[in-house]
């Protein structure tokens, strides 16, 4: 498809959570829902390629979430347990007049769709996860896994006291450091306007982003906090009863290529498209082929 769909930006729902989420959306109202869901240290923006081509036949909505850019930030670390964020994306879709959609996420935002399809499958007509571990395989990984704990180290950096502060400090300099150093090699997609615009989001806080890491028990264990040592979890409680897609660029030095392994136990109807060349950030990389997997998948 050749001709993009205008982005509509600066729309707020209210939800009855108290929570007010701020949302882009492309495409008409009543067309099926497509919500695309991003991870730290994003925003909306992440998906804009994602906007502009699945406006064109979908109601493409991308949230900020909760902590992030132009959404409220609570201050409760509480706040951030992935229960009441999956609360927020119901309450999104039901605000916008859904009771069914199709979930794409990545990352942070990956995390909570795995838990809402989990949780609340009669939601979901598809899910789409990309480079973002099953909780039930990476609570795992971090419990036994030596080289999964090492490459999870920088969670309990971000979770510590003070870690917002220091990722503000000399511009966003350890921020943009995130954004290189999770995949092989420099980023080129954060520069010029596209740079700006995370500063700007950046700049209206970040301690809601981080929050995410010290509301979550997954993380490396340390003395201090066992973390999945703790946890004492059945498998058949993470099992997805929804037709899932998992595209994963295995070159992300946080997210082994390993973390997509095994999920066929887990996902009832499950494809795994592996990139090997992509990183971390693959939706920045490659936008239009992660926009031809979706496409593919919604017409299967």
């Amino acid at each position: 498809m050749s001709m993009d769909t205008a982005i509509q930006t600066g729309q707020f729902a209210s939800l009855p959570n108290g929570i007010r989420l701020h949302y882009a959306s492309a495409g008409e109202k009543g067309r099926p829902l497509l919500l695309f869901v991003h991870g730290f240290p994003e925003f909306w923006y992440e998906w804009e390629a994602q906007l502009k081509e699945f406006g064109l036949d979908y109601f493409a909505v991308a949230p900020d979430l909760r902590g992030f850019n132009l959404s409220d930030m609570p201050a409760d670390v509480g706040a951030y347990k992935a229960r009441h964020i999956v609360d927020d994306l119901r309450l999104l879709a039901a605000h916008l007049g859904y009771d069914k959609f199709v979930l794409v996420a990545h990352d942070w935002g990956g995390a909570i769709a795995w838990n809402l399809a989990i949780a609340l499958p009669h939601l979901l007509h598809k899910l789409v996860i990309i480079n973002s571990p099953h909780p039930y395989l990476f609570m795992k990984a971090l419990a036994t896994d030596p080289a999964q704990k090492e490459a999870s180290g920088y969670m309990n950096w971000l979770r510590a006291e003070g870690s917002e502060q220091a990722l503000a400090k000399d511009g966003f300099a350890l921020m943009e450091g995130i954004l290189s150093g999770m995949g092989r090699s420099p980023t080129p997609w954060l520069a010029g306007d596209v740079r700006a615009k995370y500063h700007e989001c950046w700049s209206r806080g970040i301690a809601g982003g981080v929050n995410y890491y010290r509301a979550s028990p997954l993380h490396p264990p340390t003395g201090d906090h066992p973390g999945p040592l703790n946890l004492q979890l059945d498998p058949e409680d993470f099992r997805v009863r929804v037709p899932t897609r998992v595209i994963w660029g295995e070159s992300d030095i946080a997210l082994p290529r390993t973390l997509a392994d095994g999920l066929e136990d887990f996902v009832d109807d499950l494809q795994v498209v592996r990139i090997p060349e992509g990183s971390h950030w693959i939706v920045h990389e490659q936008p239009e082929r992660i926009n031809r997997l979706i496409r593919g998948f919604l017409s299967d």
